[in-house]
């Protein structure tokens, strides 16, 4: 990273930081645009990044949600990087440095078995629930950069329209009975938009968006937050394809959620799991989206091993709902996996 933007860090972070004393280690993104690094000094380390190239507008607004949004989080005791500093002009933030370890990680090494890993999942649940009630509190619209709410425009056009368009049309090139599909698209979408809406919404709520720092689990990548219903951030840590947690434990943690949500706030738990299968079924299609996206456009072939566990995911959720709701969806998925075997 250029020694200009190191020195502006350190000028955030006071006159103990000096260019001439740090050591800077670049980190690599999953998915970002933005560049990061670690800025290492004699008071410690700090985490730097920063927005894509400048006349990248997107980008800096979205760095200045990741600033906004992370002062709310924090100040609310929500377990998020401190932050530091931010720069408008360049998208430049600096945070706290939370290590390297992330949930994922320990996932890959131990398992869903593991005692440690399940544990960290149940301190988790609890917190996002903390984090989606609170989070809500003086939440102020204006910080986001995208859109301010999780609503059936979004669902449609960046979910399921996103799985059609990334996933079935330009990486697997498959035809389509599109009139019929997107009828139960448009049907899925009207039934999540009843879910309540106003709890504060991470959006990409997954394993390798959470750290695991002296023992405890901390939140990051909180910058596409808005409004919205609870049980979607729930289904995406669940159904999460980078984890493929057993259903057993996936049942246990949303009775464990589903325990500090409603000491939160009231709400009917039958209503929650009615509301948390429509909502998995989009967060679903908006992954598919995102991994076709990301290896067959942006060239990131990692993702590309998650898109066969995505679908078989897609298969065991529209298994529960109500027989012959999404044929055509169901049809569609088989297509999919059928035409990702012959890859």
């Amino acid at each position: 990273m250029e020694n200009d933007l190191i020195q502006q860090s350190c000028q955030m972070l006071g006159n103990s930081w000096q260019l001439e004393g740090v050591q800077v280690e670049s980190l690599s993104p999953d998915g970002s645009l933005r560049r990061f690094c670690r800025m290492i000094g004699k008071d410690g380390s700090r985490v730097i990044a920063v927005a894509p190239p400048a006349g990248d507008s997107t980008g800096l607004r979205e760095a200045s949600s990741g600033w906004k949004i992370g002062c709310h989080l924090f100040a609310g005791g929500i377990p998020v990087p401190e932050p530091y500093g931010f720069d408008e002009q360049n998208g430049l933030l600096v945070c706290e440095d939370l290590g390297d370890v992330r949930l994922h990680d320990l996932l890959a090494k131990s398992g869903c078995s593991s005692g440690r890993v399940v544990d960290l999942y149940r301190q988790v649940v609890v917190e996002l629930a903390r984090m989606q009630v609170h989070g809500r509190k003086n939440f102020d619209c204006s910080w986001c950069w995208d859109t301010d709410r999780y609503d059936r425009k979004l669902m449609l056009e960046r979910e399921s329209g996103y799985f059609l368009q990334a996933l079935c049309r330009d990486m697997l090139q498959l035809s389509i009975a599109e009139q019929e599909v997107e009828r139960e698209f448009i049907g899925l979408a009207d039934r999540a938009q009843q879910a309540d809406a106003s709890f504060f919404l991470h959006r990409d709520f997954q394993s390798r968006n959470i750290m695991v720092h002296q023992g405890r689990v901390r939140f990051i990548d909180f910058q596409g937050g808005r409004l919205g219903p609870a049980a979607y951030d729930l289904a995406s840590l669940l159904i999460d394809p980078y984890a493929a947690l057993p259903e057993r434990l996936q049942d246990d943690l949303l009775d464990l959620y589903l325990d500090e949500f409603t000491a939160l706030t009231p709400y009917d738990r039958q209503r929650f799991k009615d509301e948390y299968l429509v909502l998995a079924l989009q967060r679903n299609l908006q992954i598919l989206g995102a991994f076709a996206f990301l290896s067959n456009q942006r060239g990131k072939p990692f993702f590309l091993q998650y898109i066969k566990p995505s679908l078989r995911s897609l298969q065991t959720l529209l298994a529960k709902a109500t027989p012959d709701e999404y044929l055509c969806l169901q049809a569609l998925t088989e297509q999919c996996l059928a035409e990702i075997d012959k890859q």
